[in-house]
């Protein structure tokens, strides 16, 4: 699949509930599988999600997961979440054979305008694994921030392979 993608021809819509579970399986293939360099499996192990916790975050009323289809392949998706006085970005997901080709600056760029002008956002929010220097300047070129706010990273997202693991939060304005 590997090629350069024409993101002029790309449609970014909303995700619906049927498609969950393929949702569920781009998320863990872009963070546990062995290509890509989005990759986390050096450093976590199992799933970073499931069909139902997707489910759940679809019927959140205040919030949605964009998602870039191509006629044989889930290429993209990204969840955006209003959340008191800012929206919230996760689940930022790009398939492993497309990624270096734009995608993923297309993607995130549709959320923050989708939270500007339907959330009412001015201010996105994220979290990213610590030790992860090129995800968060991947980030930081795309104008986001670290808050000073750093947690131990959570169970739930995983079983860290290396101990230490944390995550920090990184916020931008629009």
């Amino acid at each position: 699949m590997r090629g350069n993608i024409n993101l002029s021809s790309i449609h970014v819509a909303k995700a619906a509930f049927h498609q969950a579970q393929a949702i569920s399986d781009l998320i863990n293939l872009t963070y546990r599988g062995t290509d890509g360099w989005t990759t986390e499996a050096a450093i976590i192990e199992g799933d970073r999600t499931n069909r139902q916790e997707i489910e759940n975050t679809l019927i959140n009323p205040n919030g949605c997961f964009l998602i870039a289809q191509l006629p044989q392949l889930l290429a993209s998706c990204i969840y955006v979440a209003q959340e008191k006085e800012h929206a919230y970005i996760g689940f930022f997901s790009v398939h492993p054979s497309l990624q270096q080709h734009g995608l993923g600056k297309f993607m995130l760029m549709q959320a923050e305008v989708f939270a500007y002008q339907s959330l009412g956002a001015r201010k996105l929010v994220m979290f990213v694994i610590s030790q992860r220097p090129e995800l968060i300047a991947f980030y930081h070129r795309r104008g986001y921030r670290g808050t000073g706010r750093v947690e131990a990273y959570p169970s739930f997202l995983g079983i860290p392979k290396i101990s230490g693991l944390t995550i920090e939060y990184l916020e931008k304005s629009v």
